[in-house]
């Protein structure tokens, strides 16, 4: 049955079943061996979003924008666009960007996308970068690709306040981690269906910090993770970061390993019933 593009989609819980899943359409001509759909995160990005979708690869096959409460007729503007791959998903209040993404995953992955990529409504993410993006998991050498705009040639471009950010939100999350980060707030990332599977059994941190709740999750369950150099971005407007961010990043990374620590108690808690039987 084929869906509505505008859907009002309000973000489920852990225990809320799936969207249900559409047909496969036919595969697009692609360089790549997998099912590509591009999410787009909105929140006011009305002079933005047609730019966007005009710029995302034909190969990409299906892009789903999330229209995350916006005023300003975002959505409008989008479906104006005329792309017959898009979808639009609508919350109907503001719930923050990770809340707007994991709305995009769970659409794509109950309708047969198998690579998942994040190219955010504010056009901070160049088209150019994506193959190389890619290439890790085409390569089978990853679960998950994050774009790394600190190590990029063109690095110096970073306004010095958000470059300055975004090197003490790394440090912090490495030292979390045990793992050096470069870029962790870099929001422009592709994601494997495996890797999705792996990591969703509770929601993601809805606003900011996101990305640090996502790698804490991918670390602990022993997923591989890359970083590739990506073109650092910035246009009019660009909502960025800001001072008060830096302080959700602890908040976020918190909150992801007390949730991975309560399920993978539970699970050891599963194992000794199970063996316990006879």
């Amino acid at each position: 049955m084929q869906m509505e593009k505008n859907q009002v989609f309000e973000r489920p819980s852990s225990h809320q079943s799936p969207l249900p899943t559409r047909a496969k359409a036919a595969p697009f001509a692609s360089p790549f061996r997998f099912r590509i759909f591009a999410i787009v995160p909105a929140w006011n990005e009305a002079e933005q979003i047609g730019r966007v979708i005009t710029c995302i690869p034909s190969w990409v096959e299906r892009i789903v924008v999330v229209d995350d409460g916006s005023t300003d007729g975002t959505g409008d503007q989008a479906m104006a666009h005329g792309d017959e791959r898009l979808e639009l998903l609508t919350h109907p209040r503001r719930q923050g960007v990770g809340a707007a993404i994991e709305s995009g995953y769970r659409f794509a992955f109950s309708h047969g996308a198998e690579v998942a990529v994040v190219m955010a409504g504010d056009g901070q993410m160049c088209p150019s970068d994506l193959e190389s993006l890619l290439a890790p998991i085409q390569a089978g050498m990853a679960d998950y690709v994050k774009g790394n705009r600190l190590d990029h040639p063109e690095r110096a471009s970073i306004p010095f306040w958000r470059r300055l950010g975004g090197e003490l939100c790394s440090a912090f999350t490495s030292m979390t981690l045990g793992q050096r980060i470069r870029d962790s707030q870099c929001g422009y990332t592709a994601i494997t269906r495996h890797a999705w599977e792996q990591i969703s059994a509770f929601p993601l941190w809805p606003s900011y910090g996101y990305p640090n709740d996502l790698l804490v999750r991918l670390y602990r369950l022993g997923l591989r993770v890359a970083q590739v150099p990506v073109r650092p971005v910035y246009v009019k407007k660009n909502k960025g970061m800001r001072p008060w961010h830096v302080l959700l990043i602890p908040l976020a990374i918190a909150f992801s390993v007390w949730k991975c620590r309560r399920i993978q108690g539970a699970d050891r808690v599963s194992d000794k019933l199970l063996s316990s039987l006879p």
